[in-house]
Order: structure tokens, then C-alpha cells, then sequence
């Protein structure tokens, strides 16, 4: 099932909380999670990854400012972005490899 040269994008999201959301191209859409702590940079590092809603694969590249109403405002960065081969999927797991520039 491997499938080769699909994109993965961990942007920084400064909501009511900073987190990060991964998203992994996957079925026409990015896949997300968001991810409470910064993403490890070493090996063999975890992290909890809640799931979230599917977004639009143009998303992919979004970086900015949104308003949220009133005083509330969201930033979006793009934190690290590449390809990634998924090795394997089952109901509740993902096997992936990611090429990024700041994760291996």
C-alpha cells in the first residue's frame, strides 16, 4: 500500500492555545490533527494527535491571520512541509515516513 509523493504540512496555529496541526494529503483531502506540543525533532519522540475536521487541499499552503469575531484572532505558520510516504493505514492506525525540513 505504499504510496509515494504526497504532501504533509504541520502549520503552527496560535488559537486560544498553540498547537500544531498535522495534516497529511490522503483521499482527495488533508487529513488533520492537531497536536498539542511542539512536534519532536528526535526519533522515537510521541505526541498526542487528536483528529480533526478533513480541510481542503489547498489549505495546504495557507499562512496568515484570521479573524475570529470580536477581539479573537488566529495565526497560521507554516512550521514544516514535504513529502511523506504512508506505509501502511488501518482503522486506528497510520504508518508514515516524512522528508521535511525540519522533521526526518
Amino acid at each position: 500500500m505504499k504510496q509515494k509523493n504526497v504532501l504533509f504540512v504541520i502549520q503552527k496555529h496560535s488559537a486560544t492555545h498553540l498547537h500544531y496541526d498535522l495534516r497529511l494529503e490522503m483521499d482527495g483531502v488533508l487529513k488533520s490533527w492537531a497536536v498539542p506540543k511542539k512536534p519532536p525533532l528526535k526519533k522515537n519522540i510521541k505526541r498526542l494527535a487528536i483528529q480533526t475536521e478533513d480541510h481542503d487541499p489547498t489549505y495546504a499552503m495557507f499562512e496568515g491571520i484570521i479573524s475570529e469575531g470580536g477581539s479573537r484572532v488566529v495565526t497560521v505558520e507554516i512550521w514544516d512541509t514535504g513529502p511523506y510516504i504512508l506505509e501502511g493505514r488501518g482503522r486506528d492506525i497510520i504508518v508514515f515516513h516524512i522528508k521535511g525540513k525540519k522533521m526526518k
